[in-house]
């Protein structure tokens, strides 16, 4: 279960608040009812960040081509489209 505070109450138990996240998770705060922000711990912010791969990474990461590797144009559309 998330355990939401109201922008106000988070404000005057801040303290409450960071203890709360370092015990029991995320910490959610609302602002006139919407969800606003999340308070969480460092080594859980380090967890969510440290998994993106960089750009470099990701482009290493795709499929490589070979000599076999096709290229065909999609035929949903006419070729010369006049405007």
């Amino acid at each position: 279960m998330k355990t939401t505070w109201k922008f106000q109450d988070a404000r005057s138990h801040f303290s409450k608040v960071v203890e709360d996240a370092l015990k029991s998770g995320p910490q959610y705060v609302t602002r006139r009812g919407a969800a606003t922000v999340a308070i969480v711990s460092i080594q859980e912010y380090e967890a969510l960040i440290s998994k993106k791969p960089t750009f470099k990474e990701f482009l290493l990461s795709c499929p490589k081509m070979d000599e076999h590797f096709d290229i065909e144009r999609q035929k949903d559309y006419p070729e010369n489209i006049k405007l």
